[in-house]
């Protein structure tokens, strides 16, 4: 007997990251052995993923790599051009212990986006870096998005249908 995952083929994609993004980077590798087709590019802000086909693209964020005072590391200005740049944003920030500082910059950071299209995501170790954007890089794919269009109003359509308030309302027209 075989199961879904079986069936079903392993979806891959194409990645654009930075050249400044080591290509021995965990993260890097990791997307490789899943055999997505990475691009490298000068152009590319550092630490930046792009998927093309998805129309989303994550900038990672460790704060260690950031000067001690944050305010003179250029980071809110980075990722002010970044969610100018791209429409669905997402800001990776690397953050394994969650320490005061991480805290600190993480705050500082929500307030600083509140309202605008940056969504933070934050991720603990490169498992869940390349987890993160695999999911919403699917997710938002165009196929995978028409499909959980469609399932969503299905799901809707049964929920109306078998609602007592929508009984109720019928019986008093």
């Amino acid at each position: 007997m075989t199961t879904y995952e079986e069936t079903t083929p392993r979806w891959r994609t194409t990645i654009i990251l930075s050249t400044l993004l080591q290509q021995n980077h965990d993260t890097n590798r990791m997307l490789s052995m899943q055999q997505h087709r990475i691009r490298l590019s000068d152009s590319v802000e550092s630490g930046a993923f792009i998927f093309p086909l998805s129309g989303v693209a994550f900038l990672l964020v460790d704060p260690q790599d950031l000067p001690e005072r944050f305010e003179e590391s250029g980071l809110t200005e980075r990722i002010k051009t970044f969610v100018e740049v791209h429409r669905n944003s997402f800001l990776l920030f690397y953050a394994p212990f969650n320490r005061e500082r991480e805290l600190e910059i993480l705050s500082v950071i929500q307030h600083r986006f509140f309202g605008s299209n940056l969504s933070i995501l934050p991720v603990r170790n490169n498992v869940d870096i390349v987890r993160g954007m695999l999911t919403i890089a699917k997710a938002t794919s165009k196929p995978y998005v028409d499909s959980i269009l469609n399932r969503m109003a299905l799901a809707r359509a049964q929920i109306v249908e078998s609602s007592p308030v929508w009984e109720m309302l019928k019986d008093l027209m």
